[in-house]
């Protein structure tokens, strides 16, 4: 119903003159993509998805077959790596809004190793960088859980029988590890990409969408949009192209999932 409601409402246009909505076709969605700040925020959340996705179900994959080894202290690191899925997001940006102050802790230990202070969230360069950090240290390691419990789920017998083979640890990962470890992995990864999509506190905490529009991703541009601009119908056009956005991106990832299971 809520979908159905913002394609519906994405129609019309609100009219102060007429002081009611006044349907327009496709008109909203004409207007966001000849708007500049709408094909930048576009362009923004996409960058942004190609870069992180990875970067978050890579070292999520790595740090489950690390802390599934039984080496001494790999629960304590594990738990640390955990530790950030209890801290609400909005109380993550605080707590990264203090680090990445040009006296925070970020530049402390930058000068420590001789690096000059940087600007991090005021940088157009670095401030979308900063949000993927941030984020990253909130959901690593909540993907690293699923991927640990499908790790859980590889019979060790089968190492152990590679391992009498000659094996290496490498042949093992890529032989073993990676095709039983192929559902856990494809869900993750449509998951990330589905959250990822749906950022918001983060940006409206630390950046606000700046420095020019360098952080300004498709969720924050809905709220400013329909609330700070007011224009609701275009608002939910927004909400509709995201959407569509994230069921194509999700549609291609199942895709080439699936073509390499066949």
């Amino acid at each position: 119903m809520p979908a159905g409601s913002a394609l519906w409402e994405s129609f019309f246009h609100k009219s102060l003159l007429g002081g009611g909505d006044v349907f327009v076709g496709l008109g909203n969605y004409v207007a966001l993509f000849t708007n500049p700040g709408f094909l930048g925020a576009l362009g923004v959340t996409v960058l942004f998805t190609i870069l992180i996705n990875p970067i978050q179900v890579g070292v999520a994959f790595l740090l489950a077959v690390l802390y599934t080894k039984r080496s001494a202290g790999s629960r304590v690191w594990r738990s640390l790596v955990i530790l950030p899925i209890a801290v609400p997001p909005a109380v993550s940006a605080v707590i990264w809004s203090v680090i990445y102050r040009p006296d925070g802790l970020a530049n402390s230990f930058l000068s420590l190793v001789g690096i000059p202070p940087q600007p991090f969230l005021t940088s157009q360069q670095q401030a979308l960088w900063c949000i993927i950090v941030l984020l990253s240290w909130i959901g690593v390691g909540y993907w690293m859980l699923f991927l640990i419990a499908g790790l859980n789920d590889i019979p060790h017998s089968y190492y152990e029988a590679a391992s009498l083979d000659g094996a290496s640890a490498w042949r093992q990962l890529w032989s073993i590890t990676f095709p039983l470890l192929r559902r856990p992995l494809a869900f993750v990864l449509v998951a990330d990409t589905v959250s990822n999509f749906l950022v918001f506190a983060p940006v409206q905490i630390l950046t606000k969408g700046g420095p020019q529009g360098a952080t300004n991703l498709l969720m924050y541009d809905i709220y400013n949009r329909a609330y700070t601009l007011g224009d609701l119908n275009k608002a939910q056009a927004e909400v509709i192209i995201l959407v569509l956005l994230t069921v194509a991106v999700v549609a291609v990832q199942f895709r080439l999932l699936r073509s390499e299971e066949s």
